[in-house]
């Protein structure tokens, strides 16, 4: 019955290239046509993606289908892709199905409110999904919106046309904010909305087009996504996008949530379609500094400004850390699923909080996602790409900073706990660990060396694996510590710093992993390489050099390693710094602007709080990580120590009271 109706649909894309459809603006007559037979496709196999495309061709929408989406908007933390999907609906059959959806979309809060548990306003995709659903009611329906709407939404589009996007090529987040986007270009009734709308959709849809081999695979590395985009090459929500524009791959069966959007948008993809090229050796910039963000976002309102921080992963680190704790305070958000994780520090007081960010670097800062640099190569079906010297170090958040694709494979590391099944790993923290990364053409070269973790960032494991499957290559070879693979014409080969397995996963798990292991990845075909032997020979004469040595002077350990392989030679030192990196080592910190200064950091014993020669008279506390205090004294001079042998380990922040006014900092305990 399938294969009856491929015959089918088929034909009518054969039809479609000759005549071209009814109702369609100028785009190349291949894409409409493609458009035309995924709509053929949606109809035939109906469910809740299928509605938008619908409701566009005037086909009745099945009621129950309709009312259990509906009934799940109040309840699901991600009914913001509900929204834009029923906002659609309700533009393209005006008056039919206003009864039924207004009144569930009228009560909605459509931006961040008070006591909220359960939404999520400040990613990039869900910002555009609430607010173009928003502004869109308001137009249509007169549903109210805040006055602060039309400036923001001006300013998100605008941002992302000059810098792109910061949840830079994931496969996951993108095609939901494709959507959105699409839903401000396509009925917006404000022009500069609209004009501002497509601009961004057409930059968007480019970034598809780029990390697209010419077998329809995108495997990028990425800002933001999941394990299972990287587990199967197609019949997901972003090959809906790569095919429609490309027609690279296997036609989808049936619709996508942003395939529902694309095949019945009157966007130009003209300009979008003639920036697929099969051959990429290149460098992007994605974003800008924080500091430049920061100085675009300051003309929003307070609430605004810091939201757009948070949709570039600014949540926690030092210079916006109190200003967070504000606003999840002030709207009693402590409970958001988005904060649940942090809510022990809602009884702290607010002046510790940046000082116990700083202390908390490790994991504080490396969620941002401004101005990152991106090595992208790619010929025919082979592509890699990777994030230059991206956080290192330090914790990853649903980060991918290197990624290979093998013809229909995907070739990646990840540290932290290993599991067969990478979808078992935490969606939130996908590396325990970000590597440094070097890239140059077709040749990765990935440095782990984790940072100290304190104790109340949880358990840490810094074992680094391997995401490659044995099943999916034609052949196999082991030589020395270089695993090769072919699947065809298409080669890759992993330098691995020990021959471990786990579970089926060649993993490296040194005992002490902040000593630092490298791995190397490099990507080729027959057309580079003629044949798989030839291949392997490059291989064979590459030369690898690791070593470490001791600074006596900074009591460092100082990691080296390099690669030089097929005419390229990349190399990196790797020198620990002295408070993050080592923690049973002894450094004073420097003074903060207010003078305070606590030594040693980390402490294992008696701790020393100098407050400086001003500071006479008042008190001392200090308070652990769920707001407890573990210590007071009251104080007649310039410094106090006390004792930390007992206390667990983690950060602990202290907070003096003088004459001279209060100051606050953090330091580290750990035996």
């Amino acid at each position: 019955m399938r294969s009856c109706y491929k015959f089918i649909l088929a034909l009518f894309f054969l039809c479609f290239l000759i005549v071209g459809p009814k109702v369609y603006s100028a785009n190349d007559s291949l894409y409409i046509a493609r458009q035309q037979a995924y709509i053929d496709s949606a109809l035939a196999y109906s469910g809740t993606d299928a509605m938008p495309i619908q409701a566009y061709m005037g086909v009745p929408i099945d009621s129950a289908t309709l009312q259990t989406m509906l009934n799940g908007v109040a309840t699901d933390s991600t009914s913001d892709f509900q929204y834009e999907q029923l906002v659609r609906i309700l533009i393209f059959a005006p008056g039919v199905y206003d009864s039924v959806i207004l009144p569930y979309l009228r009560p909605i809060h459509y931006w961040v409110n008070y006591n909220d548990t359960l939404d999520c306003y400040w990613s990039e995709n869900h910002m555009i999904q609430w607010m173009s659903s928003n502004w869109l009611l308001h137009e249509y329906y007169g549903i109210p919106a805040d006055p602060n709407l039309r400036i923001r939404l001006v300013h998100y589009l605008q941002m992302k046309i000059q810098y792109n996007y910061y949840e830079f090529f994931s496969t996951v987040y993108n095609p939901y904010c494709l959507a959105g986007i699409l839903n401000l270009a396509d009925f917006s009734q404000d022009t500069v909305v609209k004009n501002l709308a497509v601009q961004a959709a057409q930059r968007l849809m480019k970034d598809f087009l780029i990390m697209t081999t010419d077998q329809g695979v995108m495997y990028p590395a990425a800002g933001r996504n999941y394990a299972d985009k990287y587990d199967g090459a197609y019949g997901q929500n972003h090959n809906s996008v790569i095919w429609l524009l490309s027609g690279l791959g296997p036609m989808p069966i049936g619709a996508s949530h942003c395939g529902g959007f694309l095949s019945t948008s009157s966007v130009s993809v003209d300009p979008v379609i003639q920036t697929w090229v099969p051959i990429i050796d290149t460098t992007y910039i994605v974003g800008q500094t924080l500091d430049s963000a920061y100085a675009q976002n300051d003309y929003l309102d307070s609430l605004d400004r810091i939201v757009f921080q948070w949709s570039a992963g600014a949540y926690f680190p030092p210079q916006f850390a109190a200003e967070t704790f504000a606003l999840i305070s002030d709207s009693d958000m402590w409970k958001n699923s988005s904060f649940a994780a942090f809510a022990p520090l809602s009884t702290l007081p607010i002046s510790l909080v940046p000082s116990i960010s700083e202390q908390l670097s490790v994991a504080s800062v490396s969620s941002e996602l401004y101005s990152d640099t991106l090595v992208v190569f790619k010929h025919n079906s082979i592509s890699l790409s990777s994030i230059q010297n991206y956080w290192p170090g330090k914790w990853g958040y649903q980060q991918y900073p290197c990624v290979a694709a093998v013809g229909t494979a995907a070739v990646y590391t990840g540290s932290g706990q290993v599991a067969y099944d990478w979808n078992n790993r935490s969606a939130t923290n996908q590396n325990d660990d970000l590597p440094y990364v070097k890239q140059v053409k077709n040749v990765a070269f990935l440095q782990y060396r984790p940072q100290y973790k304190p104790s109340e960032l949880g358990p840490s494991d810094s074992t680094v694996a391997l995401h490659w499957y044995i099943g999916d290559y034609t052949e196999v070879r082991n030589d020395s510590l270089w695993l090769l693979s072919r699947q065809g014409n298409n080669y890759v080969a992993v330098r691995r710093p020990a021959l471990t397995q786990f579970d089926s996963l060649w993993i490296c798990d040194k005992p002490d992993p902040q000593d630092g292991q490298t791995w190397i990845i490099i990507v080729g075909d027959s057309v580079m390489y003629n044949s798989f032997n030839n291949f392997q020979a490059v291989i064979d004469s590459s030369k690898f050099t690791e070593q470490w040595t001791f600074d006596t002077l900074t009591q460092q350990l100082i990691y080296y390693s390099s690669i030089t392989i097929d005419s390229i030679t990349i190399q990196n030192t790797w020198s620990a710094d002295t408070t993050d990196k080592l923690p049973n080592s002894v450094k004073a910190v420097k003074p903060d602007q207010s003078g305070m200064n606590i030594y040693p950091n980390p402490a294992n014993g008696n701790v020393n709080v100098a407050l400086g020669s001003n500071a006479v008279n008042g008190t001392v506390e200090v308070y652990n990580m769920i707001g407890q205090v573990v210590y007071q004294t009251t104080i007649s001079g310039t410094s106090v120590n006390f004792t930390t042998s007992q206390w667990g380990e983690g950060v602990y922040a202290v907070r003096a009271t003088t004459d001279s006014g209060t100051i606050s900092r953090s330091f580290v305990v750990s035996h």
